[in-house]
Formats: structure tokens, C-alpha cells, sequence
């Protein structure tokens, strides 16, 4: 056994587990804390807006029929639970509540983003410590802590794949079920041998095709990665209580690497890089936390839109051009976007989810209506058939050039062609919420009012802000979640 023991402590998630466990917040950075709280600043305004979504008021319907009981009395919103809820105020158990924050924070598309490798939304995992914190009446720190555990696992797993699982067909939820019970595991302060239980029961069943991100998009697109959230947080309750789960999920036998290691990709089997996924994890306020990597986003659509969106909306500010004077709008992108946002399906979209995924849509709105906000996904502007004869002016082409820039920037470049025969060209390399433009707090304020002022009003916005900023300092989480309630 001893042996058995010695050859098991070389699998990476005893190494992933090791380091989480004995990771505390006073090894944190103050860079690192200070970007957990603007994040969660971010994510709770995109949860407030992903509130009124249809598919976030589907779920809340279904999971409060699923309850044991209905009756109003036993809580507020209705439900049991020691979880809450955010909007409704709906009380539950933590793992249901992980699912349902975490849906609202990803429904619109609108929070954060990092994409190397493969992409990913780190924040889509930070429900469920935040859901576990609640019900374990823990502090902001043991939250804190926790979602800075989240972002660099979920992102380290996202820069490893050569190439990502993007490129052969899966989708990032996979990568993401990998990390959820690490941060989960964390707040639940479970043993090494226990959080490689987590990582092992979550990861073996939440593999996840990329069908959802593929031709005409559904609600499972901002599903995937909420589910693996609140499967991490159901595999670490299950881990505390001595349910076990395979310790070589990761790099063992038949684990991640030696399944996807069968795909062909260009002619070369796909790989990982397994020492690249533990090498120099951060273990001090003077280490570099992958948090501070992590991006933003200022428009609700998919991430490689924001460059050429960004670049085309400058075009037609400095030239003052007007929709009806457009004969051609020629956007070049890397190779990835052209395909996931220009393929045929994102011509006629007639969905917020397929829109949002639609350069040609998203660029012709923004042309028409002179911005892209939340408002410009309503159901009313998809179906708008004015739009689409401006889509079909719209070329995405993949440009050999700039796929060498990526990922290290995301260039773009839009040529915009008048009537009148003239041009106008405009390249954009990083989009405004990319680490090196950031967002900075009084802009996420901004975002924050215009997503919650008609849900919570702009008196709980701002307290909810305060809150917030000052998260260190807070015994724990009700607070939090009471402020996210609208009365």
C-alpha cells in the first residue's frame, strides 16, 4: 500500500489538491483580492440582468416545483434551504442554489473571460462557493480564497491543451468540471485525500460536446458550465462525507489526457501539457495569481466578437458613417471566430442565444442602433427582418495573419466600404476589458446600474457595491445575498 500511496502522490490532482488545501488567505495577494472583489462585482450585476432571462425563469420555476414544499411560509421565496437564491430570494440547498446564481450569472453571455488555449468563464464556478459559504456561515475571506482558487485552475486548465478541446469538438465545460470542485472543496476545508475525491467524482461525468456552442445555439450554451459549478459543489459535500472518486481522472489510466490523447488533430495526436498545469501555483502575497489574467467583458457576446465589434464601432464614430450609406462591411478574424461566429446559421439568427454568437447580427445592430447592450438581444430586435439585409453585407473571413497573434491578442480588423465607393479600415488587437485595457470599477459600475437598476433599484445596486468592495471584512455572506433580492 505504502508504494501504492507513493506512485499515487505523482497524479496531478494530488498535486492540484495539496496545493488547494493548504492554500489560505493570507497567502493571497492584495492584486489578487482586490480582483476576486471586482469580479464578483462584475458577476453579480450579469446575475441581476441574467435574472430576467427566459431560460433563468424556466429553471427557477422548475427547481422551486422540485422542492419538497412550495409554501411561501417556510422561507422566503418560498423553499427550504439554507442556500439562497439570487433575485427571487428562493431558500434551497447549496448545490441547487450553486446552479441556479450560476446560471444567472452566464445567462447573458456577459461575464468574464479568458481564452488561451480553450476559453473559459471562471465566474460560471463562483456560485457555488458563494452558495457554500452561505449555508456554512462562513466569512467574505473563506469566499474570497476560494474564488481565487477557482479562476487559476479553471484558467491553467485552459492554457494546457495542444491544441484546446475546443479545436476537436468538446466543449471548455469539460475543463470546467476539473476545477468547480477545487474551489467547492476549498470553502469545505476538506482533506488532500478528499478534494482529489471531488475532482474525481465531478470530472467523471461531466464531460460536455460542443454541440452546444455549434450552428443554431440553445439554453444549454449558458448551462454547460453552471452545471459543472454546481456538479463541484455536489462532489465536495459528497467527498466530506467519505464518497470516493478515481484519483487518475486527470492523467491517470483512461483519465482526460489518455482519452483525448486518442483524438487526431492536423495529423498529430492532442496532448496536454500536465507539468505546465501545476508549475508555479501561487503560495504567497509576492506570487502572480492568474486571476489578474482574467478578462471582462463590455458587450453581452461572445468573446471574439468584442475586437471586431469594438473596431468597427470606432470606424463609424470617426467617420461619421450612417447604416444606409454601408455597401460592404469586411471583417477579418482569426480562423476559430470565423467559424463559431460567421458560419450560416448566425445569418438568420432567431434566438438571443444564436445572436449573440452572431458576428454578422451583432455587427449590423450595432451599426443600426448605434451600440449592443442586453436590450439589443430582446426577442422583438432579433426577429427584426430590417436587419437582414445589413447582415448580408457582412464578410467574415479568417485571416492567416492575425491567427498567429492569438491568443496573445485578438486582432481584428473591419473595412468598412460606402456607397460612394470609399473605405475605411480599423484593426483592433485587444478588445476594452482585456487585462491590458481593463474595466475599471467605476465602468463595471456602470454595467453593474444598467443590468440591476430595473431589477433591485439603484439604491441596493449601490449598497450591493459597497458590500461588495468591502468583502474582506465581512463575518459572512447573508448580507450578500439578501441585497441581490428584489422586494
Amino acid at each position: 500500500m505504502a508504494h501504492q500511496s507513493t506512485e499515487s502522490k505523482r497524479l496531478l490532482s494530488h498535486t492540484i489538491a495539496e496545493w488547494a488545501c493548504s492554500l489560505n488567505y493570507e497567502h493571497l495577494s492584495p492584486e489578487g483580492i482586490q480582483a476576486a472583489k471586482l469580479f464578483w462585482f462584475d458577476s453579480i450585476g450579469c446575475a441581476l440582468g441574467g435574472s430576467q432571462q427566459d431560460d433563468a425563469k424556466i429553471l427557477l420555476k422548475h427547481y422551486r416545483a422540485m422542492s419538497a414544499t412550495a409554501d411561501s411560509s417556510v422561507g422566503e421565496g418560498g423553499g427550504k434551504g439554507r442556500a439562497t437564491a439570487f433575485v427571487s430570494g428562493f431558500k434551497t440547498n447549496p448545490v441547487d442554489a450553486a446552479f441556479l446564481n450560476g446560471h444567472m450569472i452566464r445567462a447573458m453571455d456577459y461575464n468574464d473571460i479568458y481564452w488561451k488555449a480553450d476559453p473559459c468563464h471562471p465566474s460560471d464556478l463562483i456560485a457555488a462557493p458563494l452558495a457554500l459559504c452561505e449555508s456554512e456561515d462562513l466569512s467574505g475571506k473563506d469566499l474570497i480564497l476560494a474564488t481565487i482558487i477557482a479562476y487559476e485552475i479553471e484558467m491553467r486548465l485552459c492554457e494546457i491543451g495542444r491544441p484546446g478541446v475546443r479545436e476537436y469538438g468538446w466543449h471548455h465545460a469539460t475543463l470546467s468540471a476539473f476545477a468547480a470542485p477545487v474551489a467547492a472543496g476549498r470553502v469545505l476545508d476538506l482533506t488532500p485525500e478528499q478534494m482529489v475525491s471531488a475532482i474525481g467524482i465531478s470530472a467523471s461525468r461531466t464531460f460536455c460536446p460542443g454541440a452546444v456552442t455549434a450552428g443554431k445555439l440553445t439554453n444549454m450554451k449558458n448551462t454547460v458550465d453552471p452545471w459543472a459549478g454546481r456538479m463541484g459543489a455536489e462532489s465536495a459535500l459528497l467527498a466530506r462525507e467519505g464518497f470516493s472518486g478515481p484519483e487518475h481522472i486527470i492523467d491517470g489510466k483512461e483519465g482526460l489526457f489518455a482519452v483525448f490523447g486518442h483524438v487526431q488533430y492536423k495529423g498529430q495526436p492532442a496532448t496536454f501539457d500536465g507539468e505546465g498545469l501545476v508549475k508555479d501555483l501561487p503560495t504567497s502575497p509576492r506570487s502572480h495569481y492568474r486571476i489578474l489574467d482574467c478578462g471582462m467583458k463590455s458587450f453581452p457576446i461572445e468573446a471574439l466578437s468584442h475586437a471586431p465589434l469594438t473596431a468597427m464601432m470606432k470606424t463609424v464614430k470617426e467617420n461619421d458613417i450612417k447604416a444606409d450609406e454601408v455597401k460592404e462591411i469586411k471583417v477579418e478574424v482569426i480562423a476559430r471566430a470565423a467559424d463559431i461566429l460567421g458560419d450560416p446559421h448566425k445569418y438568420r439568427p432567431d434566438s438571443k442565444e444564436t445572436a449573440d454568437h452572431s458576428l454578422p447580427y451583432c455587427m449590423a445592430v450595432g451599426l443600426v442602433d448605434g451600440m449592443v447592450t442586453p436590450l439589443q438581444f430582446r426577442e422583438e430586435r432579433v426577429r427584426d427582418q430590417s436587419l437582414i439585409p445589413i447582415m448580408d453585407k457582412i464578410k467574415v473571413v479568417a485571416n492567416e495573419e492575425f491567427e498567429a497573434l492569438f491568443p496573445k491578442f485578438q486582432p481584428s480588423r473591419v473595412t468598412i466600404t460606402t456607397n460612394d465607393g470609399k473605405s475605411h479600415s480599423t484593426r483592433v488587437d485587444v478588445p476594452k476589458g482585456d487585462p491590458r485595457d481593463p474595466m475599471t470599477e467605476e465602468e463595471i459600475a456602470v454595467k453593474f446600474t444598467a443590468l440591476g437598476d430595473d431589477v433591485i433599484g439603484k439604491d441596493q445596486c449601490e449598497k450591493l457595491r459597497k458590500f461588495i468592495m468591502n468583502l474582506d471584512s465581512a463575518n459572512t455572506v447573508d448580507e450578500l445575498l439578501e441585497l441581490t433580492v428584489a422586494h
